[in-house]
C-alpha cells in the first residue's frame, strides 16, 4: 500500500547505511554508494529477458527452474548500491494451474556469508509492469516510495548476512490479490534460487510480507507443504493481512483513503479467473476502470475519495457481493482454506486505529485466521498495533518481522502465543446469489423504473 513521503525518506537514508554495512569495508566509497547512469531500464512489458522462448514447452519444465538469467544493478534514489545482484526468469504456475514465467531479484551480501535465504514479497499492488519489483529494484519508476521503503527492510537482512529473493509474484499479467497465483510464485522464486546459487539441501529459509506482500508471503505458507514440500521454510512473517476480500471491500466502500482500490480489484481479479463482469459496470465504473488500468496502487488508492461500488455498479447492484462470479472468486480467496496448514511458525500482525481494523484490513479477521492455525497446531504469534492505521503499523510489523525471523533463521526455538489468542471473525464463504435472485433484482428495478414513470403499476401476472 502507499507509503507516507516521510517514511519513505527515512527508509531509503536507512537503507543506505545498512546496504553500506553489508559491505566489506576496502571496497566502500564514500557511504558506500557510487552515482547510477541516469538511464532508466527498459519496462518488463518491452525486455526481452522476461519471455520465455526456449525450446521446450513450459508445461514439461518443472517449477522451479531457472530459464534465464542475468546479472543487475541495485539502484536507490538514483545511487547505485555495493551489492551482489541477479536477475532469473524461472518456471512458475498460474492460478488456474496453467505453466507460467516470471522474474525474481535475488541479492547477496558482498561478504562470504548468504548461506540462509529470505524471500521478500514486497507490497507492489500492481496492474502494470513499471511497479514490478524487478523493474523498481533497478531504478525503475523512481517514483515508487513503496519501493523506497521496502528497500530499507530487505537491506536489514542482506547487512544481516542473508540472500534475499523479491519476486514478481503477481506474473506476468499483474494478477494483483490472485492469492494461489502468488503463492506459486513465491515458492519458485525461492525453488529457483536455491538452484540458482546451487544451496545445500535443507538450506534455511524465511518468507515474510507486509499488505499486498502478505497475499503472496500467506499463500505460500499454505501451499508449501503441497506445492513445494522439499523447501525448509523454518518461519513467516505476515502483517496488514487481507484474509478475506469480502470483509475487506465491504470496509473500504465509501472510504476516504482506500476506496480507489475497489476499481481495481474489479480489474484484477476476474482477470486472474478469466471471469467476465462487464455486464455489471456502470460507465462511470467502466470509466474509472480504464483510468487505474496499468497503473500501481499509489497512483489510484487515494485519488476517488468516498468512491462506493453503488457508483461503479450499474443499477440494481451496489455490491460485488451481488455477482456470482465475483463471490465465487472472493470465496475461493479466503485465506486459511487451503486443505492441511502450515508447517513452519508465523508471525501475524496488524494495525487498529479505530477497533475494526488499520483502516483497510480487519484485526479480527486476522485474528480469526492464527486462532485457526493455532487449532491445527501452528505456532502463532500474535501481535496488535493499537491506534495505528495501516501505513503506520507497518513500522512495528517490520522490526517485529525482522526479529522473528532472524530468531528462526539461526535455529533458535520459536515462540508460541497460541494460549492467548482467542477466536476473531467468522471466514465463512458467502453465499452465492442465485439466478432467481438475479432476475428479482432485475425484476424490482423494472418495476421501480415504470412507476416512477407512470406513477403506477398494475400487478403482473
Amino acid at each position: 500500500m502507499p507509503i507516507k513521503s516521510a517514511a519513505a525518506v527515512t527508509a531509503a537514508a536507512c537503507a543506505v547505511c545498512a546496504f553500506t554495512a553489508a559491505a566489506p569495508a576496502a571496497k566502500a566509497a564514500p557511504a558506500g554508494m557510487t552515482p547510477a547512469a541516469a538511464t532508466a531500464p527498459a519496462l518488463p512489458s518491452s525486455d526481452p529477458f522476461y519471455d520465455y522462448r526456449g525450446p521446450a514447452p513450459l508445461a514439461r519444465i518443472a517449477p522451479g527452474t531457472v530459464l534465464a538469467s542475468r546479472g543487475a544493478t541495485l539502484k536507490l534514489e538514483g545511487l547505485t548500491v555495493p551489492v551482489r545482484t541477479e536477475q532469473v526468469l524461472y518456471r512458475t504456475t498460474g492460478e488456474e494451474g496453467e505453466p507460467a514465467a516470471t522474474v525474481t531479484t535475488i541479492i547477496r551480501p558482498l561478504s562470504a556469508a548468504g548461506g540462509r535465504i529470505v524471500a521478500y514479497q514486497n507490497a507492489y499492488d500492481a496492474l502494470g509492469t513499471e511497479c514490478d519489483p524487478s523493474y523498481t529494484l533497478r531504478g525503475g519508476n523512481d517514483g515508487d516510495t513503496n519501493g523506497q521503503v521496502e528497500e530499507g527492510a530487505i537491506a536489514a537482512y542482506v547487512a544481516a548476512g542473508d540472500t534475499v529473493t523479491v519476486p514478481d509474484y503477481e506474473g506476468e499479467k499483474l494478477q494483483w490479490g490472485a492469492g494461489q497465483e502468488s503463492g506459486y510464485g513465491t515458492l519458485d522464486a525461492i525453488r529457483a534460487t536455491e538452484n540458482y546459487l546451487k544451496a545445500p539441501a535443507g538450506t534455511r529459509v524465511g518468507m515474510l510480507g507486509y499488505s499486498g506482500g502478505s497475499i503472496a508471503t500467506e499463500w505460500a505458507s499454505e501451499l508449501a507443504p503441497s506445492y513445494a514440500p522439499g523447501l525448509n521454510i523454518v518461519g513467516t512473517a505476515v502483517g496488514g493481512v487481507p484474509v478475506d476480500y469480502a470483509h475487506v471491500l465491504n470496509y473500504i466502500d465509501g472510504d476516504k483513503d482506500w476506496s480507489g482500490i475497489m476499481p481495481a480489484f474489479l480489474i484484477s481479479l476476474p482477470q486472474a479467473f478469466r471471469e467476465q463482469i462487464g455486464q455489471y459496470l456502470s460507465p462511470y465504473g467502466k470509466r474509472l476502470m480504464s483510468q487505474v488500468a496499468g497503473k500501481c496502487i499509489a497512483d489510484f488508492a487515494s485519488s476517488y475519495p468516498g468512491l462506493t461500488f453503488s457508483r461503479l455498479l450499474k443499477a440494481p447492484y451496489t455490491s460485488p457481493q451481488e455477482i456470482p462470479a465475483f463471490v465465487r472468486i472472493i470465496n475461493h480467496l479466503i485465506m486459511g482454506t487451503t486443505q492441511g496448514h502450515p508447517d513452519e511458525p508465523m508471525l501475524i500482525g496488524v494495525g487498529n486505529e479505530d477497533g475494526t481494523g488499520d483502516g483497510i484490513m480487519i484485526a479480527r479477521d486476522e485474528q480469526e485466521l492464527a486462532y485457526e492455525y493455532c487449532q491445527r497446531g501452528v505456532p502463532v504469534t500474535f501481535q496488535q498495533y493499537p491506534g495505528l492505521p495501516h501505513e503506520e503499523a507497518a513500522l512495528p510489523w517490520e522490526a517485529s518481522a525482522q526479529a522473528f525471523l532472524q530468531g528462526r533463521l539461526a535455529g533458535l526455538p520459536a515462540p508460541d502465543g497460541c494460549a492467548s489468542i482467542t477466536p476473531g471473525n467468522s471466514l465463512a464463504p458467502l453465499p452465492v446469489p442465485s439466478s432467481s435472485s438475479l432476475w428479482q433484482c432485475h425484476y424490482e428495478s423494472f418495476r421501480e423504473t415504470i412507476s416512477s414513470a407512470s406513477g403506477a403499476m398494475a400487478p403482473m401476472i
